[in-house]
């Protein structure tokens, strides 16, 4: 005879055997049916994914983000009806704009007064009832659903997580009313096979790859403007050779994810505006903003190729940059359908890429001895965000994860092999790095994993919560925190738009400093972890080796607080 199970048991159990191997909880009294539930299983010897106490809501979503960021697999996460979905939200825009799959699920409040297992029983479950609760997430998830039925539950949950791992990859809600998930799914359901669910992939068609491959053939200067990279760090794009054999540089763009290692050959930096002006063919990897319009375009005759899972970015309504040839599918599949297609070459070409591997590698040469002079110049006091990240440089090994949240010059990162560079999501929702570092920790606790973030964006990580669970769970990452006392992102921001205004020749920019500042330090100190402060920009050498020892031997959460130039 089948053993009885609720829809929270079969919930657990399906999630299990996909795997998803962990549930980031912040907790309430929705969740009575699934703890239950949890206890039963774990006691049954069922395979389930374990249950990640975490104190608030925007850590927990940030930790299930980087945990997919480093091992490819998608998590869920579970808070507390409509109020944790609301400290939720910031979150899944930015696994939304990241392209992250994950499975969000909250509790729903109870609609019944009395007669179920699960009806309302304190006050806040009047207080919490929506007309529509998932409302608050729709525009941020591919999909969303209410569970109705309790022998609903393992298809539901099976089509959830294709829809999520689905190209392009993404955010999916789940609601759990209390008194469904308290409920007995019928034998019939228990004992019946789930249906299966195979995520969707794209691929580019023939022919788009042909006529791009002429386009790249054809010009005198291409240009690869990547922004997000391989899906997670175990995955590589077949970047390196394809580059290297065509001659063709490759500039990371506001990147979230790093494509090619920062010392490739043919790696020319962040942010180059300027090659993007110059160049006449240029490929975009993934790309939401290949470029920003106000900064400069591409020159008219250039040719445009934009590529990814959705090329066009079809879930912004507007977003006008060209695209002469557009290639669906992963960049894996497109880069090496482009060099297949590139090996059938026009007579002159192999001349026409050598004498432009030459003259390209030279010029990169030649910008990063600049690059590291002028970090060399920010090592005073205060010092530079390119001296911070030259001597995180010189302090890591290439198997090091780092996450940069305004913290860190990308351009003075040096010798960071492809995927091991994690930027914020362009959602800019802050407070993400750290909680996203230790996710990323948990999936792989011998890596050193290290959160370069500014003194804001730690603040909006909620850092007692960030610590709290670092020390729960064993996870001790290094967390440099670039000090400048305020938001220069705002100051640069106003001074941007009205640069002869008032506000810029004010002694003092309002909504931009913090006074007093808080002590970062003592707040990792107060979790049990290890913090100093660093003023003197020849005094962090030393004081980054101290910390990643403290990280890796006694196996102790650190913290730096840097005191960083305002304009750094």
């Amino acid at each position: 005879m089948a053993k009885k199970t609720t829809a929270a048991y079969e919930l657990l159990r399906r999630l299990g055997a996909h795997p998803v191997d962990y549930i980031f909880a912040n907790g309430g009294t929705d969740f009575a049916p699934a703890i239950e539930a949890w206890v039963e299983a774990s006691g049954d010897g069922v395979a389930i994914p374990e249950f990640i106490t975490v104190v608030h809501e925007t850590v927990a979503v940030g930790m299930a983000h980087g945990y997919t960021l480093a091992t490819g697999r998608p998590q869920a996460v579970m808070v507390h009806v409509n109020v944790g979905l609301a400290n939720s939200v910031m979150g899944l825009l930015n696994a939304a704009a990241d392209q992250v799959p994950m499975l969000m699920m909250s509790g729903r409040t109870p609609v019944t007064e009395y007669g179920r297992s699960g009806s309302r029983n304190v006050p806040i479950h009047w207080g919490q009832e929506m007309r529509d609760q998932g409302a608050m997430v729709r525009e941020a998830v591919k999909w969303d659903y209410e569970l109705k039925y309790p022998d609903q539950t393992a298809d539901i949950a099976e089509r959830a997580l294709a829809i999520a791992m689905s190209e392009p990859r993404g955010p999916v809600y789940l609601s759990l009313p209390r008194e469904v998930l308290a409920e007995t799914v019928p034998a019939t359901a228990a004992t019946r096979k789930a249906v299966a669910y195979r995520p969707a992939r794209t691929a580019p068609s023939s022919d788009a790859v042909a006529e791009a491959a002429a386009i790249l053939m054809a010009a005198e200067r291409p240009l690869v403007v990547s922004q997000r990279g391989a899906e997670s760090a175990l995955e590589t794009l077949p970047l390196d050779d394809f580059l290297a054999r065509h001659a063709i540089p490759l500039t990371d763009f506001w990147p979230t994810r790093n494509a090619l290692a920062t010392d490739h050959a043919m790696h020319a930096g962040f942010d180059r505006m300027d090659m993007v002006g110059e160049a006449d063919a240029i490929l975009v990897l993934d790309a939401l903003v290949p470029w920003i319009p106000v900064w400069g375009e591409p020159a008219p005759e250039a040719k445009v190729i934009q590529a990814g899972a959705d090329p066009l970015q079809s879930a912004r309504p507007v977003r006008q940059f060209a695209s002469d040839v557009s290639l669906a599918g992963s960049l894996a599949e497109v880069v090496a359908a482009l060099d297949g297609a590139m090996e059938k070459a026009p007579r002159g070409y192999k001349g026409k890429v050598a004498a432009r591997r030459k003259q390209v590698s030279a010029r990169i040469r030649e910008e990063r001895k600049a690059r590291r002079a002028a970090a060399s110049d920010g090592s005073g006091n205060p010092m530079s965000k390119g001296w911070v990240s030259h001597c995180l440089s010189q302090a890591i090994d290439g198997e090091t994860l780092l996450f940069t949240e305004l913290g860190a010059n990308h351009s003075m990162l040096e010798s960071v092999p492809a995927g091991r560079l994690f930027n914020h999501p362009l959602s800019g929702g802050l407070g993400w790095a750290v909680p996203a570092a230790l996710g990323a920790k948990m999936a792989d606790r011998e890596r050193l994993v290290v959160a370069m973030v500014g003194d804001g964006s730690h603040v909006f990580a909620n850092p007692v919560a960030c610590h709290q669970v670092a020390q729960a769970y064993d996870l001790p990452i290094l967390i440099l925190v670039a000090n400048n006392a305020g938001w220069e992102a705002v100051r640069r921001s106003t001074t941007a738009m009205y640069p002869k205004g008032k506000a810029a020749r004010a002694n003092r920019m309002p909504v931009t400093r913090f006074d007093p500042a808080p002590d970062h330090a003592a707040v990792m100190r107060a979790a049990g972890g290890w913090a100093e402060r660093v003023e003197d920009g020849a005094d962090l050498p030393a004081a980054l080796a101290r910390a990643i020892e403290v990280v890796r031997v006694e196996k102790r959460q650190a913290l730096l607080d840097i005191n960083i130039l305002f304009d750094a």
